[in-house]
């Protein structure tokens, strides 16, 4: 009997390394657009009311008032800060580097401006998956508790933080004034993309957004609400003022007030020692021209949003985004005296 030997023959085929992907849509800034005017029945700039209500998806919570918070950073998110933007409605994301003490003496003080129903979870890179255990960890700790939470710059990252229990999402990786981000780590997204498409994605899961930084004036705040932003968050804007931390520097004159981003050299160095070993500082430190009390730059701020609903035909800030239309453009103002001396 003559016995075969079946050989089996097996080719190793070489496995596909994944390749970098572009993705070729455009994504634009505050920069590349404006609101395109429309018919309004509007008389005058104070008939528009920018207060919002809205009711929280996970911690079934309500807030009524002008959904713009004072970022929480030591230079901005302080305690008279707060006393002032409360008079407006306007929320402050008081800073973490108060001592117990402290709060209790401004809680007694000022009862008014307490909202201690509010969690803010801020970490520069939102998308850890410790963070998102940790925000299901406070969720389950705090169930009433409206939960702010990010930062990040996608729809899919924005639904896995709701469903993971958190109420309103902050967007925006790298555009602030003082961040560094995009320049060390060449990461990050166009803010006013970022908020579309995070805003699309968090209003079908009924929670709610935060563009947070990137504005420089009056006007990219009203972009960044007619994009779908549900809050708006200054740092820079509000920085410089009597209200603001930061050391008061007085130069040929003129008077500055410093002002840092909390992952600066200087900000670690204040609170933690120094930058460590395994990271680089991923901020900025500034001398921002003194501006004076921000009661001013609250009513220019204000004021620019009602302008920019007169123009659009919104009575209310809920309707902007419904009456926004963006132009594509490669120039916001005409630069001839931009370096000329304000009077």
């Amino acid at each position: 009997m003559t016995s075969c030997l079946l050989a089996l023959r097996f080719i190793a085929t070489p496995r596909l390394s994944a390749m970098p992907h572009i993705d070729n849509d455009v994504k634009l800034d505050f920069k590349d657009v404006l609101l395109r005017p429309k018919r309004s029945t509007l008389k005058s700039r104070s008939e528009v009311d920018l207060t919002r209500s809205f009711s929280f998806r996970n911690s079934k919570q309500t807030y009524i008032g002008v959904p713009i918070i004072a970022a929480n950073m030591d230079t901005v998110g302080t305690f008279e800060m707060a006393k002032v933007l409360c008079k407006f409605s306007l929320f402050t994301a008081v800073h973490k580097h108060y001592s117990l003490d402290q709060w209790q003496e401004f809680a007694s003080q000022n009862p008014d401006c307490l909202e201690v129903n509010y969690i803010c979870l801020d970490v520069a890179n939102g998308y850890s998956e410790h963070f998102v255990e940790f925000v299901k960890d406070v969720r389950k700790r705090f169930p009433q508790h409206t939960i702010m939470a990010g930062n990040v710059v996608t729809g899919e990252m924005v639904e896995e933080l709701i469903l993971s229990g958190a109420d309103i999402i902050k967007v925006g990786i790298g555009p602030g004034s003082v961040c560094t981000t995009r320049k060390k780590t060449g990461v990050g997204y166009p803010q006013l993309s970022a908020v579309m498409e995070c805003a699309d994605a968090a209003h079908g899961l009924k929670g709610h957004i935060i563009s947070d930084g990137g504005c420089s004036c009056p006007g990219d705040v009203a972009k960044a609400f007619g994009a779908g932003a549900d809050f708006v968050m200054l740092g820079g804007m509000l920085a410089g003022h009597s209200e603001s931390g930061g050391e008061l520097i007085e130069r040929d004159g003129k008077k500055y007030k410093l002002f840092y981003g909390m992952s600066s050299e200087m900000a670690m160095k204040k609170y933690a020692g120094g930058v460590a070993e395994y990271r680089a500082s991923e901020g900025k430190t500034v001398e921002v021209p003194f501006k004076g009390d921000v009661e001013h730059t609250i009513r220019d701020i204000l004021g620019g949003i009602r302008s920019t609903c007169t123009y659009v035909g919104a009575a209310k800030l809920k309707e902007l985004s419904r009456r926004t239309t963006f132009i594509r453009v490669t120039q916001q103002v005409n630069p001839i005296f931009s370096d000329a001396h304000l009077t």
